[in-house]
């Protein structure tokens, strides 16, 4: 891997750090990385290019910021891209946390806020809640290891959780917790292209393909829950369905 770069050029008055950020780019763009390739160990990339450490990690941090390389906690940084896809199955449900750990990936989230309040319009009579109903409003960003995976923005009856800070990184152990975990739903999928705002926060380009998805969580006595509106990129995640007659 490390005969893919060269020396940098000391005549060049470019920092070192763009330098090494250019060659990175030049390397992602001809394929010399590919989707999923692992970059060597920042030490031997310093070494390497005969520059210090933090220079290597200024570097990679930028494209990390920009989505074309993401770090797995322990595991190094590894390119971004269609290879590192993701499949989530349609017929069982189950959660963000759940999804991720099933593929050995570490999920967290980023949250851009979470607040009670009553129940809109529009929701009273999604959710079948009378109006002026307590509920819950959790919004974050979703990461699969380094990467943002998803935004997520969720209403949920307040009556099914301890308290708005009972969910701490998964809302549906949260719910679990207290017997209200949904145990059917209602999911509509359909593409999008990611606006300047949504593709800021998962640091993708703006117009990048996404897929929005719906979900309506039911108790087993039928009551409804959960009303999530999720937004996945595109590049990384898949939705799998199995059919039979």
């Amino acid at each position: 891997m490390l005969t893919t770069f060269r020396q940098l050029d000391d005549s060049d008055a470019t920092p070192k750090y763009m330098q090494v950020e250019r060659m990175l780019r030049e390397a992602l763009a001809t394929d010399a990385l590919r989707p999923q390739d692992a970059l060597p160990a920042e030490r031997d990339l310093a070494e390497e290019l005969g520059v210090s450490r933090i220079t290597i990690r200024k570097a990679i941090g930028t494209l990390v910021d920009e989505g074309l390389l993401h770090r797995r906690h322990g595991a190094g940084t590894f390119v971004t891209g269609s290879a590192q896809r993701i499949e989530k199955s349609s017929s069982k449900i189950s959660s963000f946390s759940e999804d991720m750990a099933a593929r050995g990936l570490r999920s967290h989230s980023e949250w851009i806020s979470r607040s009670s309040g009553s129940v809109t319009p529009e929701e009273s009579i999604n959710m079948g809640l009378s109006p002026g109903a307590p509920v819950f409003r959790f919004n974050r960003i979703r990461y699969a290891d380094e990467l943002p995976m998803a935004l997520e923005y969720s209403t949920i009856d307040a009556n099914c959780l301890r308290s708005l800070d009972a969910v701490e990184s998964s809302l549906y152990k949260a719910l679990a917790e207290t017997g209200n975990r949904p145990t059917r739903a209602l999911q509509r999928l359909r593409a999008i292209a990611f606006d300047e705002g949504r593709a800021e926060l998962l640091k993708m380009p703006l117009g990048s393909p996404g897929l929005l998805i719906e979900r309506r969580g039911f108790l087993k006595n039928g009551r409804l829950v959960e009303l999530t509106t999720s937004y996945y990129r595109g590049d990384a995640y898949d939705f799998v369905a199995e059919l039979s007659d």
